[in-house]
């Protein structure tokens, strides 16, 4: 049982990161002007980025169809 969990945290750890540097790299110049050359609050953003993936990749995916949409 406790294997199940250690690996269910390191999975969504792991997803959760994963999904962080990808918006950090490239999602939040598309959400975020003000976000463009500012590289060091990059960082200060991942630990928070990481655990709350889900939230980001929701919010991510609705502002990149509602720009698709607009165009």
């Amino acid at each position: 049982m406790v294997d199940v969990c250690w690996t269910a945290i390191n999975l969504s750890a792991g997803t959760g990161g994963v999904i962080a540097l990808a918006f950090v790299l490239s999602g939040i110049d598309r959400i975020d002007a003000a976000a463009r050359g500012a590289y060091l609050v990059r960082l200060l953003l991942l630990p928070g980025l990481t655990l709350l993936w889900p939230v980001v990749l929701i919010r991510w995916i609705g502002l990149e169809r509602r720009q698709r949409q607009a165009q």
